[in-house]
């Protein structure tokens, strides 16, 4: 079985472009035919595997940049992109925006060209660029999906670079740990024996010497049961009721919980108001906004606030009720329907939150830091601990 890529015309003759597995060409030639389009253009998609991982989003957010400074100075569509596709930055997506020439040049509009490859272009972009292109102003909308793109990759390595020293302390304090229990503490081990049998160890001491044990005897089962256990783990939170049980315990955890719903709460927001200041209609902008959301309970306020909406209702009231959305923010959006200025208002949202975040986790990271560090010195002083007071038993009982 292979995908191929297809253009075909409808009855009525529009243009319809979109992806089909079959086990051959003719076998998706028949396919179409059962659907009553009449192929105009069939072609295998196997040699774009390596395409299937994505970009980088700073270089798709500095591609949609360029095409929009093309555009701007006048620079025709199909030029443009046949620049992009000569870049040598990046071969795979020079690659798509190679492919994405090929389909324009044969008719085919740019929206439903980056539609047909959703691993490079999210709902998003081709939502975006949909409205630029019946809009009439392509240029500005590629130049805000750029800068989006952009905002999205500063905020998302902000985030990862706070977040790298505790990782690299934890994983080094657990890799001290691991060869402290797993190689220096059994030694002690036959140094001990005839101190228990005589007048007995100290519990601590039976701790730490249990312990190196445990460590010594199965640490080298020990990392292949926890990454079996964290796939476990992973699986089952694919599944909506664990995914929605998981999200409502880490929304309530002290520190954690209201940095992740801000996060969310900020993505949404950004997304939201991007798409209505290139002209997306409310209803379907929630929809998408929605599905990036990457919050099981925020997506279930935004499709209540979307049907509350559907039924001439405001956007605020529904996503009140849900609790995961700060009142200040929700305040905000009731001023923005109002002085329908919600576009401005969800970027100025995104941008406070945004903002915040950075606060919350520079605070976060301060507790963090010396928390792991006070963490890992008491253990070490209670591995002290069960190795000296034996030894300064033997001392007081030979003296």
């Amino acid at each position: 079985m292979g995908n191929y890529r297809y253009i075909a015309l409808t009855s009525g003759g529009e243009r319809v472009v979109g992806v089909l597995a079959g086990a051959s060409e003719q076998a998706v030639l028949a396919e179409l035919e059962s659907r009553r389009l009449t192929p105009v253009n069939v072609n295998e998609e196997s040699e774009r595997g390596g395409l299937r991982f994505g970009v980088s989003t700073r270089e798709l957010a500095a591609s949609y940049t360029q095409l929009a400074d093309l555009l701007r100075a006048g620079v025709p569509l199909m030029r443009g992109l046949r620049l992009l596709a000569a870049r040598k930055s990046s071969a795979r997506l020079a690659q798509t925006f190679g492919e994405v020439a090929d389909s324009v040049a044969e008719g085919v509009e740019l929206a439903e060209a980056m539609a047909a490859r959703p691993e490079i272009f999210p709902k998003v972009h081709v939502a975006m660029v949909r409205a630029g292109e019946k809009g009439g102003f392509l240029e500005q909308v590629l130049a805000r999906l750029g800068t989006f793109l952009q905002q999205q990759a500063d905020m998302r390595a902000r985030v990862i670079g706070a977040l790298i020293y505790p990782i690299v302390l934890v994983v080094v304090g657990g890799a001290i740990l691991g060869i402290v229990f797993g190689v220096f503490v059994p030694k002690f081990k036959p140094i001990f024996a005839k101190i228990d049998q005589q007048a007995g160890l100290p519990r601590v001491t039976k701790v730490v010497l249990g312990l190196g044990d445990f460590v010594s005897t199965w640490g080298l089962v020990l990392v292949p049961a926890c990454a079996a256990i964290a796939f476990v783990l992973w699986r089952l939170t694919k599944r909506p009721d664990v995914s929605r049980r998981i999200e409502y315990v880490k929304l309530r955890l002290p520190v954690l919980g209201p940095l992740l719903g801000a996060l969310a709460v900020a993505r949404f927001c950004r997304i939201l108001g991007t798409m209505l200041t290139n002209g997306i209609p409310l209803l379907a902008a929630m929809q998408i906004a929605r599905d990036a959301a990457g919050s099981v309970l925020l997506e279930d306020a935004i499709g209540n606030a979307a049907e509350a909406v559907r039924q001439g209702q405001p956007l605020a009231p529904p996503l009140a009720e849900s609790g995961l959305i700060q009142p200040d923010v929700v305040e905000m959006i009731t001023v923005g329907e109002q002085a329908n200025n919600l576009d401005g208002v969800l970027i100025t949202v995104a941008e406070t939150l945004e903002s915040r975040i950075e606060r919350m986790l520079g605070v976060a990271l301060k507790l963090i830091e010396p928390l792991l560090l006070l963490l890992l010195a008491v253990v070490i002083g209670l591995v002290a601990m069960g190795l000296v007071l034996p030894i300064s038993q033997m001392g007081s009982a030979i003296r």
